[in-house]
């Protein structure tokens, strides 16, 4: 499953544009600015959600996944009606499909420096408290391994070590800034034990 947003204010707008075929993007669910979750591909058809990237290895993620876009412009925060809809959305297709928290993902995960969807705003922290995705803190006695080896089992496709430790960033440490710390790697080893791929 893979979770973006829109890049524009509201729901009329980005309906009009995912349902328009000339635009070539489309997305199995739409949750707008108010709340409102609408399918508008089924989710046994593919839709065109996720563009250029690749997940645990495997690339064509738009044959491999269910699409959700949430209308956010991207440099707001994610409305509580919003959110409360997105994660009763995502436990009823979690339990339809039996999706495992880990196969939640963001946009930017899978397109390292293409995408940075949902953003930096958006609250995994509160989805991972409820079973609904993956998110860890550092811990003072968490092991400190290579930072790589994690993200690989984690499912991060091949970049430049540095476009890797951004899209790492944006989705499980976006207040992280600079070079690689030992944060980083405790909290992607973290995830990479409890949140196998």
């Amino acid at each position: 499953m893979v979770l973006h947003y829109t890049g524009m204010t509201d729901g009329a707008s980005a309906r009009a544009r995912l349902c328009d075929p000339a635009a070539e993007v489309s997305a199995h669910w739409l949750i707008d600015e108010h709340g409102a979750a609408e399918q508008l591909v089924c989710e046994t058809r593919r839709a065109w959600h996720a563009g250029r990237g690749a997940w645990q290895g495997r690339d064509d993620v738009n044959s491999r996944s269910i699409g959700i876009e949430i209308v956010n412009p991207g440099d707001q925060p994610f409305g509580c009606t919003q959110m409360r809809a997105l994660e009763t959305l995502l436990a009823a297709i979690m339990t339809r499909w039996q999706i495992p928290p880990h196969r939640v993902i963001a946009h930017s995960d899978l397109a390292p420096g293409r995408k940075i969807d949902p953003g930096p705003r958006f609250d995994w922290e509160s989805l991972a408290f409820q079973g609904l995705a993956c998110f860890a803190r550092p811990r003072p006695d968490d092991p400190d391994p290579p930072l790589a080896p994690s993200l690989d089992r984690l499912g991060y496709p091949p970049a430049e070590a540095a476009t890797r430790l951004a899209a790492f960033r944006l989705r499980h440490r976006p207040w992280g800034r600079g070079p690689e710390t030992r944060a980083d790697r405790q909290v992607a080893a973290r995830l990479a034990a409890s949140c196998p791929a």
